[in-house]
């Protein structure tokens, strides 16, 4: 008691505690910053690539990587500098599609007329408004053709008239575009490569016979004209599925073109993952160009911070990027973890690579390695694909991968949706 009462006599009176400054944010995210715990295996591994990139000529001075599960960066060199990421830039470019489009999204293409419609005849013009839809390809004008036919439309008297931003078999020349979609919609002009597309389409699919007697006109504003359909494009999320499978430089630089350019999708990305702003430079959205600069830190946060903005609807980063062992798209032979989503990049001196790794020690292991010299490419992806082995090696692999980046079950295959009648929408 009297201990009590002794500190009941020297007790400070209680304080007013102004609150006002946890209304801000950066407290939380202080908190929650990755911290260096430097794993002797992350470090070991990181090393011995080094050392296999120093032998073939390519100095450690010039390449980037981080190594980080959870909050803990378990190894990195020179992880907050950027430098050339190659396709890695594909990476913001999809956070940045995510945080401004939201993951339904769709590009949609308006179809018009200018003139009445007699006798399955169009007495003037066939209009096409873009809406920027970077993945419209064969399958897609076959299903447009389709719906002009169901509306009653089996021949134009004017000009097929491009306006807005339409693109067609990743051809943005409007010119080029509507002579492609003018084969597209009339089964008597196809190509061999329209008719092998048509094949994977559902049996029965009927063939479009839409006859354009005019020529084709490209103009910056549409004339007037009554819409008689929208072709609605895939969602986001399979269109950025397909940008990043085949790394598809056309879509990326579409979608960022759309968000703003390379500096804006930079600006949008690096604030959805925290990062500083001086870590992601672009000039454009698909990594063409050593002027697209990355930090191996900022990869891994962007990456982390797309997997947050997805979970919260069922889905994971196995959604937009490449499985290995499920796609094979850029990946061709390489030698990582089955169920590992990844994300390639290659420029002439430039070979890079990030994904999210999952171990059984260290659950999944988010990482970026950028690889800059004029050594084959093929011995530095090897090297690469041993950074990652070792880590396994010795953490252990998943079994099963967990759930947490596994590929949601609600999402169709993007191929299998090409073409689908059901995104044609009747105005």
């Amino acid at each position: 008691m009297e201990l009590l009462a002794a500190e009941q006599e020297t007790a400070e009176p209680m304080q007013v505690v102004d609150w006002a400054g946890w209304k801000d944010s950066s407290w939380l995210e202080a908190l929650v910053q990755p911290q260096l715990v430097q794993d002797p295996t992350a470090i070991a591994a990181l090393r011995q690539h080094l050392l296999a990139l120093e032998a073939m000529g390519m100095p450690a001075s010039a390449q980037g990587i981080w190594v980080q599960s959870g909050s803990q960066i378990l190894s990195e060199h020179k992880g907050l500098e950027p430098i050339p990421a190659a396709s890695l830039t594909k990476i913001p470019t999809t956070l940045a599609a995510l945080k401004t489009w939201g993951t339904s999204h769709t590009f949609n293409t308006t179809v018009g007329v200018t003139g009445p419609i007699k006798n399955g005849v169009v007495r003037g013009d066939l209009v096409i408004q873009g809406g920027g839809d970077p993945l419209f390809v064969w399958e897609e004008a076959i299903a447009l053709g389709n719906a002009l036919e169901q509306r009653g439309i089996r021949r134009v008297e004017g000009n097929l008239v491009i306006a807005g931003n339409f693109a067609m078999n990743f051809k943005g020349d409007p010119q080029t575009a509507g002579a492609l979609l003018r084969q597209g919609i009339n089964a008597d002009l196809w190509t061999g490569e329209a008719q092998t597309q048509y094949t994977q389409l559902p049996p029965g699919t009927p063939q479009p016979r839409v006859a354009i007697a005019g020529e084709v006109v490209s103009l910056a504003q549409p004339p007037v004209f009554t819409p008689v359909l929208q072709r609605r494009s895939l969602s986001l999320v399979q269109v950025l599925k397909a940008m990043n499978i085949f790394s598809n430089n056309f879509i990326a630089d579409s979608v960022a073109q759309q968000l703003g350019g390379g500096s804006a999708v930079a600006r949008t990305a690096a604030a959805a993952a925290n990062i500083p702003a001086e870590e992601v430079r672009l000039i454009n959205g698909s990594g063409l160009g050593e002027e697209n600069q990355i930090s191996p830190r900022a990869v891994v946060a962007m990456l982390t911070a797309t997997q947050r903005s997805l979970q919260a609807e069922g889905l994971s980063v196995s959604d937009l990027f490449p499985v290995v062992g499920r796609e094979r798209g850029t990946l061709g032979d390489r030698r990582i973890t089955a169920g590992t989503p990844v994300k390639t990049g290659t420029l002439d001196r430039v070979s890079s690579l990030a994904g999210a790794l999952p171990t059984r020690d260290r659950g999944v292991v988010w990482f970026a390695i950028i690889d800059i010299g004029t050594a084959d490419l093929g011995s530095v992806r090897a090297e690469q694909d041993r950074l990652l082995q070792a880590l396994v090696s010795q953490w252990g692999e998943a079994t099963p991968v967990p759930a947490e980046i596994q590929p949601s079950d609600r999402l169709p295959i993007y191929q299998q949706q090409l073409g689908d009648p059901a995104r044609n929408v009747p105005r």
